[in-house]
């Protein structure tokens, strides 16, 4: 049976990496939309490539732009309703949800509503909505396949096992470019140096949040949601050399690891064909080219975004949203150069502190808590704390 892929954020790092995942090993797949929110020059040379069904553009004025620049025949929708629509067509098998931040929360609800295969790569949907999308998905029957790399890995090593037999889940962290700095030299951090991650070809915000390690918390926050597990279950490993993806370890001690070139192309492609496996040319790790695969425990008073996202979690409610939308607003600070690196972890803390969470949300509940957070972060002035 041919599937009907649509991929909500086909412009970003993964959603370009999927239009060449498809257009090189997926001849027989057929692609419902591909949606943008203003990189519409970039969407008018993907139409060309797999020729979808339809697109759909979030920025009013991008969307004009697109309609002026391109000849595309099928159909054209606009707006955040568009994008939901899009996520919601009948014709849909598989929605692959490579949107950024909180963003990626409604149109990941419409595809669920409409009983479809779900392709996670937007960790933010988890975090910020994890109770609302998780419960929909179990009353609609909708899967989630996992994306991350890093989440990718644990359910390539959990294939076959018992859910009782897992003890711990072990995510790896690559610890970034900032990994050997003293703290005192972070004080100075600029956007262009957090930019250049040490191992993976990323966008800008999930590039600055592997730099904070805020990344590896919001994967611990998607891994207890993704993998029904308990957040005292789940722990971090820094391993530099991003080979090693993740680990599991079991009831009898036994772990098992998933090990792989750092590219996503592989976990993208592995969650278009699950549960099968799919022959490709991709690159082949040669381990003997890695003679020393390294691991230490992440510093967490270099990096407190970690424990942010432990607090956030075991508060529950809203708090994990209420930190994922002060993150999204401390990073487009941090890249606007209005605030420092390390002022991004205080604005987290800050913004948490301030607000009261809901500890049952309802998806109105979790959409005010992020409005009302991403004011106070945007409100947020340096506050000299790593004197």
């Amino acid at each position: 049976m041919q599937k009907t892929i649509t991929i909500l954020g086909s412009t970003g790092s993964i959603g370009t990496q999927s239009i060449d995942v498809l257009r090189d090993y997926h001849e027989d797949v057929r692609v419902g939309f591909l949606t943008t929110n203003k990189r519409v020059e970039l969407l008018a040379e993907q139409v060309k490539i797999v020729n979808p069904y339809g697109v759909a553009i979030a920025d009013e004025q991008a969307y004009k732009r697109f309609k002026e620049i391109s000849d595309f025949s099928g159909k054209i929708l606009c707006g955040t309703e568009g994008v939901c629509e899009a996520a919601a067509w009948s014709e849909n098998t598989i929605v692959l949800s490579a949107l950024v931040g909180f963003s990626g929360v409604l149109p990941t609800l419409s595809a669920i509503e409409q009983g479809t295969t779900i392709a996670l790569a937007n960790k933010e949907t988890l975090v910020s909505a994890g109770s609302v999308i998780c419960k929909r998905a179990n009353e609609k029957g909708v899967q989630i396949i996992a994306v991350d790399s890093e989440h990718s890995a644990i359910l390539q090593c959990i294939v076959g096992e018992h859910h009782n037999s897992i003890e711990k889940l072990i995510l790896t962290a690559s610890g970034g470019p900032f990994r050997t700095w003293l703290l005192e030299d972070m004080k100075s951090i600029t956007p262009e140096q957090a930019l250049k991650h040490p191992n993976w070809d990323m966008g800008a915000k999930i590039t600055i949040d592997s730099a904070t390690l805020m990344n590896k918390g919001f994967e611990i926050i998607e891994a207890k949601w993704l993998f029904d597990i308990a957040v005292e279950s789940i722990d971090v490993v820094v391993h530099p050399q991003s080979i090693i993806h993740s680990m599991v370890q079991f009831c009898d001690g036994s772990v098992k690891a998933q090990l792989g070139l750092p590219d996503m192309k592989l976990p993208i492609h592995y969650a278009l064909t699950f549960p099968n496996r799919a022959v490709t040319n991709f690159e082949r790790l040669d381990i003997t080219t890695f003679s020393n695969l390294t691991f230490e425990k992440p510093d967490y008073q270099k990096f407190p975004c970690l424990q942010l996202a432990y607090t956030a979690l075991e508060q529950g409610g809203t708090a994990t949203a209420i930190v994922n939308a002060a993150n999204e607003v401390a990073v487009q600070r941090f890249l606007k150069k209005e605030i420092s690196f390390l002022d991004i972890p205080v604005c987290i803390e800050q913004t948490l502190q301030t607000m009261n969470a809901v500890s049952h949300p309802s998806l109105d509940e979790i959409i005010q808590a992020d409005s009302q957070a991403r004011a106070l972060a945007s409100d947020f002035t340096h506050v000299e704390i790593y004197s």
